[in-house]
């Protein structure tokens, strides 16, 4: 059988990190989920712990605004701005497209709520319930792969029709409740998530030129 065929940024992921060749196919797909995704009019939500919450931050702005390359705002939103803002005209040359994504870690005053009324586990699966729609993708990042609060989140996503994708250690259960998980096969927690980064800004530099094209530093 023909090896796939990847994408040169995933091809350059497992080169510069051996041990992912093992995930080249799952990295593949996380990257065409989410180019379906934005396709499509969906967004990404992303939830996970300590560390893991800390990269969800960093995935957001990755994709909210430019990661690698120029994004212009497409003609018709810089018409709008010309036409109705003062600052129409500033607003239309600065602004960059985004790709829309929701970091489920930062909303302190929701999720001291939920974890107080309802129950710390259920911080990020209320999140989901509130703002998943069809056609959305959640990112569950928990390097053991058995964080509760993750796992209901991944759960409460796959039953309204989110879209999951794992992120993880070596799996846990996890790995079970995605349609697509990364599974790091590594033990500890540091090698883990420096793994998850590398493979964070991989998927951000597929999606970002497949949706506004190629630029000098991701070619």
């Amino acid at each position: 059988m023909a090896a796939m065929s990847l994408y040169p940024e995933v091809e350059a992921l497992v080169a510069n990190y051996p041990d992912l060749r093992s995930v080249a196919a799952e990295a593949q797909h996380a990257c065409d989920l989410l180019i379906h995704c934005f396709q499509s009019g969906g967004k990404l939500l992303a939830c996970g712990n300590g560390g893991s919450a800390a990269d969800c931050e960093h995935l957001v702005g990755e994709l909210m605004k430019s990661y690698l390359g120029p994004r212009p705002l497409p003609a018709a939103q810089q018409a709008a701005l010309l036409a109705g803002a003062a600052d129409g005209a500033y607003l239309a040359r600065h602004l960059q497209a985004a790709l829309p994504a929701i970091a489920l870690v930062s909303q302190v005053g929701l999720l001291t709520a939920v974890a107080n009324d309802m129950g710390a586990d259920l911080v990020f699966a209320q999140q989901v319930q509130g703002y998943g729609r069809p056609g959305d993708v959640l990112v569950a990042i928990s390097t053991s792969g058995n964080s509760r609060n993750v796992l209901l989140a991944a759960q409460t996503a796959r039953a309204l029709g989110v879209s999951t994708l794992g992120v993880t250690g070596r799996g846990g259960a996890l790995r079970g409740v995605c349609d697509v998980t990364i599974c790091v096969p590594q033990d500890k927690t540091a090698v883990i998530q420096e793994r998850h980064l590398a493979f964070y800004h991989a998927l951000c530099a597929v999606v970002e030129r497949v949706s506004f094209g190629p630029n000098e530093r991701s070619e």
